[in-house]
């Protein structure tokens, strides 16, 4: 099943093992079967702490494999082939269940641990899918700490006939005791703050705690983790609250103009973006979605605040804005109520759950056709939807759509309304923006592919400016409207919105926000009138 090299790395982890891992197989007669029984015994063969047992009774889901502790009695199951973007989430279940320490902090894990109940996790995945292996990597450790945590990832193209019973048509969807959990990218941080519901307030009381920051980066992606090092080589108290480090990062799939890189994968890049900037003094608060920022001149203190929808706030002399951008939606009837039930974003995400059905791609643009082309290899049919009488991809993509037999493109196409039966999409409705005649296409689903929102609604009140669009107004230096705030990435108007570009802006940002600091004397504690 695996290649030599493969075996040699395995292998070469499998060092790591402290305690026995028994792999307790739940085989059928399918071919995955198979597959699942080959890959157990090429792992079992690489390490003597590691055992293979068939036990039909194990579970009532086959094929399925289970990464055992016996001693401790922990289960992670794998009801599938873990391959692909879920081999590494294999690797760590087998590390973490023979004893090999975990990389979160300690007060999480002791977090893990004392949580009370029976949870019996199950995350719905494709092996396609790239923000699939964090959910999964999430729900495996906590399984391997608590013996009470059950964790499976279920491969929804191996399992089609559960994905269909249960309306899965999203990935990761996981499920808690049976009932829907969470769809969607998710973190072990969030997924507790879920399960412990005391565990936001112990949060944002130690984040009030917090000494005041010489910078605060606001944002996670290439623009934020690149100020956040520009920051701490000057030595200066630096921080960086952030939704989740990567950003948009994280939902991008083939990276191939990254100079000095010749191809990488979004994930693999912020992952390399969030250890970098570990490698110096910086203060990182994932999970933290900003909510307002408030100006210097208007606290009592004199430091910029940044009030966080937890209730914390947090500090700072200077603060860098680099939320990014978010995916745009349609904004017509339907979409909110069939989003995750046939409205999708992510193509290589959700797209092998439409395996042999008709779909739909809303833009023209690169995102749209790159997402039409890779959908054809797996659907029967996509119809891509454009508003403007022209594409706006390079012509090279546009060529390879046109050369596929099930690839349709309309222009002049204005979506109107997406239609369902209640579960899930059925069709879509569309103005011919040349003949104004309404058409409708049946499909089961639809990926939005039309451009970027910018993060800046918690802006709005700030007294930043704001473009029409949303997007944070700056200067050639990075300055916003507001002293001592500064911003830089894909929420700015600055054009062209690419990695490369995002980067350099954080890192301007960053010098800007230093020169602002030696030029500027330090809030002085204000000390009380006597009478």
């Amino acid at each position: 099943m695996l290649d030599q090299n493969m075996k040699a790395q395995l292998k070469a982890y499998l060092e790591n093992l402290k305690t026995e891992v028994q792999l307790v197989l739940s085989l059928d007669d399918s071919e995955t079967a198979k597959k699942l029984q080959a890959l157990a015994t090429d792992i079992a063969s690489l390490h003597e702490k590691v055992t293979v047992i068939e036990d039909a009774s194990a579970s009532t889901r086959q094929p399925i494999m289970q990464v055992v502790n016996p001693t401790k009695n922990t289960a992670i199951g794998f009801a599938g082939l873990p391959m692909g973007h879920e081999f590494t989430s294999l690797v760590l279940a087998l590390l973490h269940s023979g004893g090999h320490p975990m990389k979160i902090d300690a007060e999480v894990i002791e977090q893990v641990r004392n949580l009370e109940g029976e949870f019996n996790f199950e995350v719905f995945i494709s092996l396609s899918c790239q923000n699939c292996p964090d959910v999964v990597q999430a729900l495996n450790m906590m399984a391997a700490i608590n013996p009470n945590i059950k964790a499976t990832m279920i491969d929804g193209g191996a399992f089609q006939a559960e994905v269909a019973e249960r309306n899965i048509m999203a990935v990761p969807s996981v499920y808690l005791n049976g009932e829907v959990f969470t769809q969607g990218r998710i973190t072990l941080t969030e997924i507790l703050s879920k399960v412990d519901t005391g565990a936001a307030k112990k949060q944002a009381a130690a984040l009030n705690e917090k000494e005041p920051y010489e910078v605060l980066v606001v944002g996670g992606g290439p623009a934020g983790a690149s100020a956040a090092i520009y920051a701490a080589r000057k030595g200066i108290r630096t921080g960086v609250v952030a939704e989740r480090f990567g950003g948009q990062v994280m939902d991008t799939m083939a990276i191939e103009n990254f100079i000095s890189v010749k191809e990488t994968q979004g994930p693999k890049l912020a992952a390399a973006l969030e250890e970098h900037v570990k490698e110096y003094d910086v203060d990182i608060m994932n999970e933290q979605r900003a909510g307002a920022v408030v100006a210097a001149e208007k606290t009592e203190d004199g430091y910029i605040h940044v009030e966080l929808e937890s209730g914390a706030i947090l500090k700072s002399r200077s603060v860098i804005l680099s939320t990014g951008a978010r995916w745009r939606k349609m904004n017509v009837p339907g979409e909110e109520e069939y989003s995750n039930k046939g409205v999708a974003y992510c193509p290589h995400c959700d797209g092998p759950l439409f395996k042999g059905k008709k779909v739909a791609v809303i833009g023209g643009g690169n995102s749209g056709i790159e997402a039409a082309i890779d959908l054809a290899g797996l659907v029967e049919h996509v119809t891509v939807l454009e508003f403007a009488d022209t594409l706006r991809a390079d012509q090279v993509l546009v060529n390879k759509a046109n050369s596929l037999g099930n690839v349709t493109i309309i222009k002049s196409a204005q979506t109107t309304e997406v239609i369902g039966d209640g579960t899930r999409v059925t069709s879509l409705k569309y103005l011919d923006r040349v003949s104004n005649e309404e058409n409708e296409v049946e499909l089961a689903g639809i990926f939005v592919q039309i451009g970027l929102v910018p993060n800046s609604d918690f802006l709005k009140d700030s007294g930043v400016a704001l473009s029409p669009r949303g997007e944070i107004e700056v200067n050639a230096k990075g300055e916003t409207s507001l002293p001592g705030v500064f911003a830089a990435g894909d929420v700015t108007t600055v054009p062209y919105k690419q990695i490369i570009i995002a980067m350099g802006e954080g890192s301007k940002a960053s010098l800007s926000a230093f020169d602002h600091l030696i030029r500027t004397p330090a809030p002085v504690a204000k000390v009380a009138e006597v009478a």
